[in-house]
């Protein structure tokens, strides 16, 4: 081992109790109208970072209107009552900013990226938009076209977004967070001005807003603007809650999809938890453990010594209630998938009954603080990452004590959480197998 390379794991560990410095800087204020600003000076450069949160995302549809709240990501960049479509983008480049978006389950998050002298034009932009967004029918007419583009290129034409599409939807019965965040095809072709009308009114309120700064500003001087910009956007009632829980699952359930395809694939979808609960940094190591890296367990008994696969992966989806662990198998060309979910089961079973090592918990440990703190060293990761703790899980604060979090966990923690979790009776498993003769095809 080189002694940079040490050098560095032993930073790693020492800092693994460690508070994250930043704290006392953080401050946090609410608006008359319920809008909520959340800042956090950084003075390493002159730049700054926006991250605004809408609480809304798929898991606030319904029948009908399934993938609007990623149509409003796009709705949101094409023109207002006082601006031209396109103007916002182009105001913000002549001031040297930079925006972009994404929608999930949960949320959707607009970003800008901006000098600090532009602090003013960023903020009357988003207000233009957050107060009055425009609704031309050609706009909404060519929108619509461009999300269905999106729809086919990344689930009717992607053998690994069919097939998840399909587990997710069949893994959750209840509960909405098994509505596709791109929606489904005949709901994108229908929706009706009312419904865009209705949506933006009810989720589009400052009220159900968090808005995050990190960089380079004064803090009084940014919740001034932000009371002269914002402030007088009248508040909605708060949305409907989403009341329904998921059933307790008590059996696997199974989806099979036969495509012209080279790669076979295997997903398998757990029940877990939310953001806000206490078992995450668990479940976050466990998952590194099993797959992250060469050394986790998939990888090196189902790529590197079965070759039964050719790549394994997972991640988790923890947002206002509990969503879903997933494990993703990619198989070789005539793989075999029985042998392929039957050794994933065994090591699934491992941790069960046997639990982790020691050695093991260390490495994920140390591969998780490292991605932690090394998220933290630009304004843009600050930023992602108070708004992350802010509106999923359970207070900025928390943020602070990420470190210690992940310190506090123990084999035991994580033997218990898997326990839990990952039995054969609360999952979907997903298959992707290969036609009869099939030759080419797209690799998922």
């Amino acid at each position: 081992m080189s002694r940079r390379l040490l050098l560095g794991l032993l930073l790693i560990v020492s800092s693994a109790g460690a508070q994250v410095p930043g704290a006392d800087r953080v401050q946090a204020v609410t608006l008359e109208n319920g809008m909520r600003i959340i800042l956090w000076p950084d003075r390493d450069i002159p730049n700054v970072a926006l991250y605004n949160w809408v609480r809304v995302g798929s898991r606030n549809e319904v029948p009908g209107i399934t993938g609007l709240a990623h149509f409003f990501e796009h709705m949101m960049f094409n023109g207002t009552s006082t601006s031209a479509p396109g103007d916002f983008d182009k105001i913000l480049e002549a001031n040297g900013a930079r925006n972009n978006a994404y929608t999930s389950s949960d949320v959707t998050v607009y970003q800008d990226w901006f000098p600090s002298a532009s602090m003013q034009t960023v903020f009357e932009l988003e207000a233009d938009r957050l107060r009055n967004l425009s609704f031309d029918p050609k706009i909404i007419e060519s929108e619509r076209g461009v999300v269905h583009s999106e729809r086919r290129l990344g689930v009717d034409d992607s053998h690994f977004g069919r097939l998840q599409e399909q587990v997710q939807a069949t893994a959750f019965l209840a509960h909405p967070y098994g509505i596709p965040t791109i929606g489904w095809p005949s709901d994108i072709e229908s929706w009706s001005l009312d419904d865009l009308k209705t949506f933006y009114k009810t989720y589009y309120a400052p009220n159900n807003v968090t808005m995050v700064l990190v960089g380079d500003f004064d803090p009084k001087t940014v919740i001034e603007l932000a009371r002269k910009n914002f402030e007088s956007i009248a508040p909605q009632p708060e949305p409907e809650p989403i009341r329904t829980k998921e059933p307790e699952q008590t059996g696997e359930r199974r989806v099979s999809i036969v495509a012209e395809a080279q790669t076979p694939l295997l997903q398998f979808a757990y029940h877990g938890i939310a953001g806000a609960d206490p078992r995450k940094p668990a479940l976050e190591l466990l998952a590194r453990i099993l797959t992250d890296g060469d050394a986790s367990r998939l990888h090196r008994v189902l790529v590197e010594e079965q070759k039964l696969a050719i790549s394994a992966d997972s991640y988790i989806e923890a947002g206002f209630d509990p969503g879903i662990v997933w494990f993703m198998l990619s198989l070789p060309a005539g793989g075999d998938l029985a042998r392929a979910e039957a050794v994933f089961g065994s090591q699934i079973d491992k941790v069960i009954s046997s639990g982790v090592t020691e050695m093991e918990l260390d490495r994920a440990r140390n591969q998780a603080l490292a991605d932690f703190w090394r998220g933290l060293t630009t304004i843009n990761g600050k930023a992602q990452a108070l708004g992350t703790y802010a509106v999923l899980q359970g207070g900025h604060e928390r943020l602070f004590d990420a470190p210690k979090a992940y310190e506090r966990v123990t084999r035991e923690d994580i033997q218990k959480v898997a326990t839990e979790l990952l039995k054969p009776t609360n999952r979907t498993v997903g298959i992707l197998s290969a036609a009869s003769g099939a030759s080419s095809g797209e690799e998922g």
